[in-house]
């Protein structure tokens, strides 16, 4: 769980750092826009994004900025096996998970999306019409960080056995295990070794069949003490 934690704040932290970029991040996204002659429809996908980087987007500044975006969305995406691997789930957790992995999907419909308080990226574009062809794109990582955090408060409030992977070994092999460890001490149990050190070569020669289990008397001799 500590390591999701801090791969978390690294993720939040990329992402300060991008936010203050918003303005130079819409401006790219702009030019790509014009470079594609696609200046009707929003921006619906990451996988858009990617595309416009990889064959519309002719300036350093631009690319270094779109990449950064498509940085943290894979980061974000990597992220999540490792929060499914933390635990089985619960509903609630398994339902905020299924949305981060829909949200930083390569062609998962973001154009819908809209981050509000306490976010305030969509009130950062400048008219409507940004917001309507940019609004989605700046709200998706905001969410989906929302969305983690979330789900590690949820899991934080399970019991530790429930974070935990146990082995349960199958039926039979601790048992058989301990056999083999008795044999590789001696095969017996101390005090079964102190019986039986106690017991004369002689009585174990004698045949046991009118041996009922008893223990024999001393032999006497006649008239005699011992």
């Amino acid at each position: 769980m500590n390591e999701v934690k801090e791969s978390l704040r690294s993720i939040e932290q990329k992402y300060k750092l991008f936010q203050q970029q918003q303005f130079t991040f819409i401006a790219a996204l702009e030019r790509c826009r014009d470079n594609a002659h696609d200046k009707i429809r929003p921006i619906s996908s990451i996988g858009q994004v990617q595309s416009y980087m990889e064959h519309n987007c002719y300036n350093s500044t631009d690319r270094r900025v779109l990449l950064m975006f498509l940085d943290i969305c894979s980061e974000l995406n990597k992220l999540c096996p490792h929060l499914e691997a933390l635990h089985p789930g619960t509903p609630v957790t398994n339902n905020l998970l299924e949305k981060c992995k829909m949200l930083v999907s390569q062609s998962n419909d973001l154009s819908s999306l809209r981050a509000k308080y306490p976010h305030d990226v969509v009130n950062h574009l400048s008219c409507d019409e940004a917001r309507n062809h940019y609004g989605g794109v700046v709200s998706l990582i905001p969410l989906v960080l929302d969305f983690m955090k979330e789900w590690i408060a949820h899991s934080e409030k399970l019991p530790r056995k429930a974070l935990q992977h146990v082995s349960v070994p199958p039926a039979g092999q601790e048992v058989t295990g301990k056999a083999t460890s008795l044999a590789q001490t001696g095969g017996t149990q101390p005090w079964l070794r102190k019986h039986m050190c106690r017991q004369s070569p002689r009585d174990s020669l004698k045949p046991r069949g009118k041996d009922k289990g008893g223990c024999q008397p001393p032999w006497r001799p006649p008239g005699g003490r011992l």
